[in-house]
């Protein structure tokens, strides 16, 4: 019996980068286009710190806003937000979670708050990472290209997934099997979605722990969630193990 290897995903391509845009008096200056250029909504109430003419430097398009609610408006026009948890009119915890529940756009939190319960609690209000200050320049730019690729697996431009009895609402994150809705938590949303926006790949863990986990958890989080998941869709045929490799979606 031959044995299964994993499949390469397509790269997903970068969107075409933008002239640079600062609001709340910062200049707005051009830069040189970097390969890999997104647009950036920076949310900190001081935009004179070095952060974002370092953001200019490696060609992004930056917004920066001073203001919780100003972010609020701002940020559907964004491919990234970097929010300070420190603003003048709301909590920046808040503001996260008013972002996170209307869209999928990534956001790294910046802080100077350093203690392990503030991080725990801006990742529970829908952060995809928590970066402290003071931090070095080429941690940050990595940890916004980890987010940006994990972000990238999920089917953002596919409206919706059908396999079988089995619909996938991406926009409304609603799963139903034969047309009778299945309850899942965000990370098993997460998971389905990957397998499902893959049909036929192998997908080994290490990737999915990468790409909805971000690496900072083991593989038995990924089989606990894949038991979890055949649980609520009601048979293990739904997800596949590739024994030594990793899982995909089955066919019912």
């Amino acid at each position: 019996m031959s044995q299964m290897t994993a499949q390469v995903l397509p790269e997903v391509r970068t969107p075409a980068p933008h002239p640079v845009q600062l609001v709340d008096g910062v200049p707005a200056v051009a830069p040189t286009a970097a390969p890999t250029a997104r647009r950036i909504l920076v949310v900190d109430p001081d935009l004179g710190d070095p952060l974002v003419p370092q953001l200019r430097r490696h060609g992004h398009e930056v917004i920066g806003v001073t203001q919780g609610s100003a972010a609020l408006e701002a940020h559907g026009d964004a491919d990234l937000v970097l929010l300070a948890l420190e603003l003048p009119d709301l909590d920046g915890l808040e503001v996260c979670r008013t972002i996170r529940s209307v869209s999928r756009v990534p956001v790294i939190i910046v802080t100077a708050r350093q203690s392990e319960l503030d991080c725990v609690l801006g990742l529970q209000a829908g952060a995809d990472d928590y970066v402290t200050k003071p931090y070095g320049l080429r941690e940050l730019m990595a940890r916004i290209e980890a987010v940006v690729r994990r972000t990238q697996w999920q089917p953002t431009v596919t409206e919706e997934i059908r396999h079988g009895s089995l619909h996938i609402d991406v926009n409304s994150r609603r799963v139903t099997l034969d047309d009778v809705e299945v309850s899942l938590t965000r990370k098993e949303f997460d998971l389905l979605c990957v397998l499902a926006a893959h049909p036929g790949t192998v997908i080994p863990r290490k990737q999915l722990l990468r790409h909805v986990w971000g690496d900072s958890w083991s593989r038995r989080t990924v089989d606990t969630h894949v038991s979890s998941l055949r649980g609520k869709l009601g048979d293990s045929g739904w997800i596949v193990t590739v024994r030594g490799v990793g899982f995909k979606l089955g066919h019912q």
